[in-house]
């Protein structure tokens, strides 16, 4: 990825972009991997002057970044789209019927195509797909598999049809934690990263882009 001077750089997804986020100031970062990120491109590339963005909020699902795409978006005719979504679909999808099927699959396929499809015919963003996550702590997370999986592997689809880059988070943050331990990358959720969880994160977003 080529960074331009005066490129605006858009983050976007789910509670684990929105990292407590000031919503009311709309330059605030969060705590998370974003504002780790930026720390890194805006030390290394003054001259580029990049404008960097977080439009994360907590408890999004596809549907709902589908329904302000618009305004949190394609209206900030960004240079770069990172998205991070998916973890909420599964998670809110626990006990229900439609968990791990076909049919709750072929929605997330369907809302996510849109998404990638507005963005290539409205702008000329570099868009970057990062995949969703879960560590087997508490143990029932090791359930989600069952359909978080399947939407792991739409999103690695969409990234090889849509040519974006692609950020493969669940393998290394899973291997990180069975060598420290899962908790110290997303606390007692297996969700939430913890500060060394956004850093795995933000590393692993720099290095792709980079390639």
């Amino acid at each position: 990825m080529k960074l331009t001077k005066g490129a605006t750089i858009l983050f976007i997804g789910d509670s684990i972009t929105d990292a407590d986020r000031k919503r009311e100031d709309p330059t605030d970062l969060g705590k998370g991997y974003p504002l780790l990120i930026a720390s890194d491109l805006v030390e290394r590339y003054p001259e580029l002057h990049l404008s960097i963005v977080n439009r994360g909020i907590g408890g999004d699902k596809i549907a709902d970044l589908a329904e302000r795409w618009e305004k949190d978006c394609l209206a900030l005719k960004p240079d770069v789209v990172s998205i991070l979504i998916g973890i909420n679909d599964t998670w809110h999808n626990v006990g229900s019927e439609g968990f791990g099927t076909q049919a709750t699959l072929d929605k997330f396929e369907f809302y996510y195509r849109v998404l990638l499809q507005t963005v290539k015919e409205r702008t000329n963003a570099q868009i970057v797909l990062l995949e969703p996550f879960v560590l087997p702590e508490p143990i029932d997370r090791e359930h989600w598999r069952l359909d978080l999986d399947p939407r792991i592997q739409v999103i690695r689809k969409l990234a090889k049809e849509y040519g974006t880059d692609f950020v493969a988070l669940d393998g290394r943050l899973n291997a990180i934690g069975i060598k420290q331990s899962f908790a110290y990358l997303t606390g007692q959720d297996g969700v939430h990263p913890t500060l060394a969880g956004h850093a795995v994160i933000a590393k692993a977003w720099l290095e792709q882009i980079e390639n």
